[in-house]
């Protein structure tokens, strides 16, 4: 179970034929095909990108880089370049074993507390860990830090990838300041990791690993054979979670369809 798939939409070319196919959903107010697949074996990228310009243009479009690369070339606009990356539970765990992962320590009188506290108290950490030059960094959010408040806490409240599970937790100082969190949702039966944050201004290099380790114990530990997560293209977070034992099982391009 790499990868939850959803209920598929088809879309069909002049020959009646099934050409590609995706999960319909809305994304940046527009109509979004999401995990897109070519499914008809003799549609070269030049039928695959005419029918897509001509079914979807305006569409946000979750779906083969290739694709995207060439809708890019035609005028669409980037949105994200990402990857879905998984790792295995059950068959293998760590050389220390899982126990051990969930009582890695946290230093400098760190404590780990859970994932029940106010939206807001989340995001000066969380804005601060995607600030300028971060491939995820969204520059409205430091404009409206109030919209950015209300996505995290529809986020949290199960309202954009599933619910919310008690492996999720949060990183507080001894001053109570939330300087780093990972909040862990259920995808239709699959552990996610949904947003994973540390406050750099705040210091704790190595955090981010500690709190990793921790969480995907407490799901490994919960009986959860795999867990997945998804990272922006350049995020250099990439590299720790392919040392924690993540591998990438999907990678595609979001645009928007000129």
């Amino acid at each position: 179970m790499a990868e939850k798939e959803p209920d598929w939409q088809y879309g069909y070319g002049a020959d009646g034929v099934a050409l590609v196919r995706y999960g319909r959903g809305e994304r940046e107010g527009r109509p979004w095909a999401d995990q897109l697949d070519v499914v008809d074996p003799r549609a070269d990228l030049a039928a695959q990108v005419a029918y897509v310009r001509a079914e979807m243009a305006g569409w946000v479009l979750s779906g083969p880089v290739e694709l995207g690369q060439e809708l890019v070339r035609q005028g669409a606009t980037v949105l994200r370049h990402g990857h879905t990356m998984v790792r295995r539970l059950a068959d293998a765990p760590p050389a220390e074993g899982w126990p051990a992962w969930a009582a890695t320590p946290l230093r400098d009188g760190l404590r780990a507390v859970p994932c029940d506290r106010p939206a807001e108290e989340l995001v000066p950490g969380s804005l601060a860990a995607f600030g300028p030059g971060h491939p995820d960094h969204r520059p409205e959010d430091a404009e409206d830090v109030r919209a950015a408040a209300k996505r995290l806490a529809e986020l949290l409240a199960g309202e954009v990838i599933g619910p919310l599970l008690p492996s999720s937790a949060l990183v507080v100082d001894t001053a109570d300041r939330v300087v780093a969190g990972a909040v862990l949702t259920d995808w239709d039966g699959l552990p996610w990791i949904a947003h994973v944050f540390r406050d750099p201004a705040l210091g704790h290099p190595g955090l981010g690993r500690d709190l990793l380790r921790r969480v995907v114990a407490d799901v490994a530990l919960a009986g959860h054979r795999e867990i997945g997560l998804a990272v922006t293209e350049g995020n250099p977070a990439r590299r720790l979670y392919e040392e924690m034992g993540f591998t990438v099982t999907r990678s595609s391009l979001t645009v928007i369809v000129p």
